[in-house]
């Protein structure tokens, strides 16, 4: 797929470059790609579901690397692998359902063999779909249930006929698939939408709420419950080196919102006047943690500290079935320096002669996430509603199979 290849590389090369940033960006664009892989795959395999995966795994691969720490490029590439496999079982499913009715046997051996055809691909599609568990062996159905039956004699004929057949599955089952990655597409797209609407269920009238950096999320989650007429009064962590506090204060005022800028040190100072502290994410984790901007934790332990409710924002293309031990993980960024030091400043202190085991009087490290433990998150509100830290593992069953959770290779010692 040699035009394919090349919308890869371009992709690639905009990551490493910086140019696509943000969860939502990034996590459109990789599925408009995989959209295009999928598509222009070959049918190569009988199996046309294992030529995908293989296709989407090999691309997924490559833009995982070009930046690790963007998890939302992976959440799509495990998201689109679920949909390719959601859509194989929904395929067979048919297929059997078809076979079964259109036979011309008794009816009782019809609706006997029906019911054993429905209850292995019941079977095989918890297999798949599905990560072991205690309900899953408990439905388990007997082997004879899932034994083949004997193939009928047909000859050539009744062989070409299953090869169209077989072929005609292969086309629907990559057009179904194509469409559900354009409904996941239209998800990221109205993500900010969805999660708006929820505002005035959350936000009362004379409410503070209190906010650190700048997130788009919580700025049109405020808009919302401001355009329902509610009154409450926002204080805004400046969010220091990079301070988007003040982007998101300005963009506040011009719509009338009462605000107070306050310096990230003064959090604690102030959380006691707050009801509700309300901010952004980069990633959700599969225990429920988050991966947030720099501060966020130290904004979360003293809501803790004043039983203030903590509550995230995010969109459900950052939710990560991974969880933060995984050694495959890359959790954290590190910017430039220079957004703490001017160029030149303490340049008296980091002259050093450069012998090897030497190193610089004082380091200038600027990471860019904090992690948030599941215990700090009062509630989840995402496009699919409101929910517990301790429900995030069903929306990753949901979302996600369990055989497509590690998709970058490990890289040779």
């Amino acid at each position: 797929m040699p035009d394919v290849q090349a919308l890869v590389n371009d992709f690639v090369l905009k990551i490493k470059r910086r140019k696509i940033e943000g969860s939502q960006a990034t996590a459109k664009h990789t599925a408009e790609l995989l959209r295009q892989v999928v598509s222009q795959q070959r049918i190569t395999y009988t199996n046309q579901a294992a030529s995908l995966i293989d296709a989407v795994k090999a691309v997924g691969e490559q833009l995982i690397e070009a930046n690790p720490v963007e998890l939302a490029i992976g959440n799509i590439v495990r998201r689109v692998l679920h949909m390719i496999r959601e859509e194989n079982v929904s395929s067979a499913m048919s297929a059997v359902e078809e076979l079964a009715l259109g036979s011309d046997d008794d009816e009782a051996e019809h609706d006997n063999r029906m019911g054993l055809s429905a209850a292995a691909v019941a079977a095989a599609a918890r297999s798949t779909l599905r990560a072991p568990s205690l309900q899953t062996l408990l439905e388990d159905i007997p082997d004879s249930a899932t034994a083949p039956h004997p193939p009928s004699s047909g000859g050539d004929s009744e062989g070409k006929s299953k090869s169209a057949e077989s072929s005609s599955r292969n086309k629907k089952l990559k057009h179904d698939v194509i469409e559900a990655i354009n409904e996941l597409i239209q998800e990221i797209d109205t993500c900010h939408e969805l999660i708006s609407a929820q505002a005035v269920e959350h936000i009362h009238q004379n409410e503070v709420i209190l906010t650190l950096g700048h997130s788009r999320t919580v700025k049109e989650f405020l808009f919302a419950a401001n355009e329902k007429k509610r009154s409450f009064r926002v204080f805004v962590a400046e969010g220091a080196p990079r301070y988007q506090g003040h982007v998101l204060a300005k963009e506040l005022v011009g719509k009338g919102l009462q605000t107070t800028v306050i310096t990230d040190s003064a959090v604690f100072a102030m959380i006691s006047r707050v009801n509700m502290v309300i901010v952004g994410a980069h990633a959700i984790m599969a225990n429920g943690g988050v991966i947030a901007p720099v501060g966020i934790n130290m904004v979360a332990l003293a809501a803790q500290r004043h039983a203030v409710p903590f509550v995230v924002l995010a969109g459900s293309h950052k939710l990560c079935p991974l969880y933060p031990h995984n050694p495959e993980l890359l959790l954290n960024d590190f910017k430039c320096p220079s957004e703490l030091l001017d160029f030149g400043e303490f340049s008296d202190c980091m002259d050093y002669d450069g012998q090897l085991g030497d190193s610089p009087p004082i380091r200038v490290e600027n990471p860019a996430f904090d992690y948030v433990a599941p215990k700090l998150v009062s509630l989840f509100i995402t496009d699919m509603g409101g929910h517990s830290p301790s429900y995030v593992y069903r929306l990753i069953a949901d979302y996600y199979s369990a055989e497509d959770l590690v998709v970058r290779r490990k890289s040779a010692p």
